[in-house]
């Protein structure tokens, strides 16, 4: 759900492959005085992460965002949305898209003062793959040589008898150090997509002190970033500072930074118009009507495009919504237009496709659920033998959603006679436990932003059998096979071509519902001078002059 970014040399790799990702967005001021940056700070907004600060256990955009900041892997995602680059690694060559050898630069370090090295990536890995330690990223090492070996499914979910098999080894066959700054990777099958998928967070290295106290590492992170981990006070603020040894190119201009945590974005929004906070990824919805923002802001408004969905999800673990039929009449229901220009005022733009059109491989218009079409969705409602009781579809109620999900909620109730409603749930934190634990009894908002540029990104972790952010565990086993087809495929155009057609069976079977694409409205306080935001809206901490 969250992106790495930050720029350096350009990408290595033996096997070629072509990316096009979207634009970012920056201020227009002028770069401020250097004293002024040098030991400046700033206080940004942001959400209380729903996990302790472990990479590979962290799948939403709270925590990610630390993470993104704290951590610097072998590949990144320029601020321009050009191809990924190389950050940590020094060369990553393939003569097959198979076996990849991964030179890494040498001397780096941790906050904690020591070296990241090979196996500080090797290490990491084979402990996210490890199934029973329980992270939520595993899915994304399936690639590798041995996954199966090291990851097993619990055959009942989390709340049944059955336990998951012991795995059969700790570490996967495909990993090999070679030396302290040499390690090669050999997946199952040729996976043109893998170099790209390496600035995702799921593939940060981890110092020797992760091991030895996971629990105390989650509350108190060492990364490898140009910021490091100061303190952390739950649902008040998470506070940063420059990581004054960091070596590669893109280092701190200013030294501290508080991520203070908002129970309410209105609140925030607040704070940033009379300069009590310095940046808001995106202002509430109440700002947009007339451009209020705009006139509020002046020129420290920001206005980007963001590769991002906003979704409605279904608990498909509930019998009530495994009909196809049902979940298709519901989101044929849903004037996704009306949505976008009477909610955002013209500020998002409608879904009609299954990934977000500024990902590399998505194709426009795939999306036949996402029109609108009372008189079909009438017939398919009837058809599944119409949905009993109240439909709740829920929110996280501290940012704002409450506008158009009752949007939604009141076209469905409109369109189609159920009785639906919309439900806030107080904090994203709470909202996202539910979530993990499978206790939804209705519909809810699961939002989308790409971990990397490739469709890819859109498929497997959301719609195959036990993908990191399947929260609905839909699955279909032809779309796991085209799926895992797809990701083998030796070229990324073959790849793209293959999840095309899984994508027609999601299609048909409306696992969930993408209701807008993303377009994102931010602001900065008069304090900074100069800024850019990553190709996913997130603030590049390392552009911040003062």
């Amino acid at each position: 759900m969250r992106v790495s970014k930050r720029a350096s040399g350009a990408l290595a790799v033996g096997a070629a492959f072509a990316l096009v990702a979207s634009g970012c967005s920056s201020s227009d001021n002028n770069g401020g005085e250097t004293g002024a940056s040098a030991d400046g700070a700033i206080v940004i907004d942001g959400t209380q992460p729903e996990n302790p600060l472990v990479p590979a256990n962290t799948t939403e955009t709270g925590g990610g965002a630390i993470i993104d900041w704290m951590w610097t892997g072998l590949v990144e995602y320029p601020n321009n949305g050009g191809a990924p680059q190389n950050a940590l690694a020094e060369s990553i060559d393939t003569t097959d898209s198979k076996v990849f050898k991964i030179k890494i630069k040498q001397n780096t370090k941790f906050h904690d003062g020591t070296t990241v090295k090979a196996e500080s990536f090797v290490k990491a890995w084979n402990w996210a793959a490890y199934g029973p330690n329980g992270a939520q990223n595993a899915s994304f090492f399936a690639d590798i040589q041995g996954f199966g070996d090291v990851y097993t499914e619990d055959p009942d979910g989390p709340d049944g008898p059955k336990k998951a098999p012991e795995p059969k080894a700790k570490e996967m066959s495909g990993l090999k150090v070679v030396d302290d700054w040499n390690f090669e990777v050999t997946l199952s099958a040729p996976t043109a997509v893998f170099p790209t998928k390496l600035g995702y967070s799921a593939f940060m290295p981890l110092p020797d002190s992760f091991f030895s106290d996971v629990t105390k590492f989650g509350k108190n992170p060492i990364g490898n970033g140009p910021v490091k981990f100061v303190s952390w006070q739950d649902d008040v603020d998470i506070k940063l500072t420059r990581f004054d040894d960091y070596q590669l190119r893109d280092k701190m201009k200013i030294k501290d930074v508080t991520v203070k945590i908002y129970q309410d974005d209105t609140a925030a929004y607040n704070d940033l118009v009379s300069n009590n906070l310095d940046f808001q990824q995106q202002v509430p919805v109440s700002s947009l009507a007339g451009d209020k923002w705009k006139t509020d802001l002046g020129d420290r408004a920001i206005a980007s495009t963001t590769p991002s969905t906003g979704i409605i999800a279904f608990p498909i673990y509930d019998k009530r919504f495994q009909n196809p039929k049902l979940r298709k009449a519901i989101s044929l229901s849903i004037d996704r237009q009306s949505i976008t220009d009477k909610i955002f005022f013209g500020n998002r733009k409608p879904a009609d496709s299954w990934a977000n059109p500024l990902t590399p491989g998505a194709e426009p218009g795939n999306c036949t659920a996402c029109k609108f079409d009372v008189a079909q969705a009438k017939q398919l409602l009837n058809e599944a033998g119409g949905f009993t009781g109240k439909l709740t579809l829920s929110y996280n109620a501290d940012a704002s959603h409450k506008e158009w999900m009752e949007a939604v909620a009141q076209q469905i109730k409109t369109n189609l006679g159920i009785d639906a409603v919309a439900v806030g749930v107080p904090t994203f934190a709470v909202f996202r436990a539910n979530i993990n634990a499978y206790k939804m009894t209705g519909a809810y908002r699961a939002g989308w932003q790409q971990d990397y540029p490739d469709v890819e990104n859109w498929i497997n972790p959301l719609y195959v059998t036990g993908g990191s952010s399947n929260d609905g565990k839909y699955s279909n086993p032809q779309v796991d096979a085209l799926a895992k087809e797809a990701s083998a495929a030796p070229s990324i155009e073959e790849s793209h071509k293959k999840f095309a057609e899984a994508v027609k069976i999601i299609d048909q079977e409306v696992p969930s519902m993408p209701i807008y694409f993303g377009g994102q409205q931010s602001g900065h306080s008069e304090k900074i001078k100069k800024m850019e935001l990553n190709n996913v809206g997130e603030l590049d901490l390392t552009s911040v002059e003062l």
